[in-house]
């Protein structure tokens, strides 16, 4: 059974920084590429990031881009989100997600993405 908890929400004055983590188990980790995701109040889940197998290709929404980092750990079956000069317009649950085929390309679209963790809040205040 894969399993996907996500921790290191919380609240964050705007500029301040977070650092989100992702456990992974119940599968290969390291075949597969993973994505984060996030759902403001009201509003539907947006894609923040993504990151490939190996770790070495990653792509971002406009939003977050120079901001936000992927990365990951497979030894440990982890991935992050660095969140650095965070906004309110941040403030949301935040989601990884990991991709249904292994080695798959880094960009793949939302409905490809076959397991989701439960969320964890970041809010962040001005």
């Amino acid at each position: 059974q894969v399993q996907l908890v996500e921790s290191g929400g919380g609240l964050v004055q705007a500029g301040g920084s977070l650092r989100l983590s992702c456990a992974a188990s119940g599968r290969t980790f390291s075949m597969y590429s993973m994505g984060w995701f996030r759902q403001a109040p009201g509003k539907e889940r947006e894609f923040v990031g993504a990151i490939n197998w190996s770790g070495g290709s990653t792509y971002y929404v406009d939003s977050v881009k120079g901001r936000f980092t992927i990365s990951r750990d497979n030894a440990k079956n982890r991935l992050y989100l660095q969140m650095n000069s965070l906004k309110p317009e941040d403030t949301a649950v935040y989601y990884c997600a990991t991709g249904s085929r292994p080695y798959g390309t880094t960009r793949i679209p939302e409905r490809e993405y076959e397991y989701w963790g439960q969320g964890t809040q970041v809010t962040v205040s001005s």
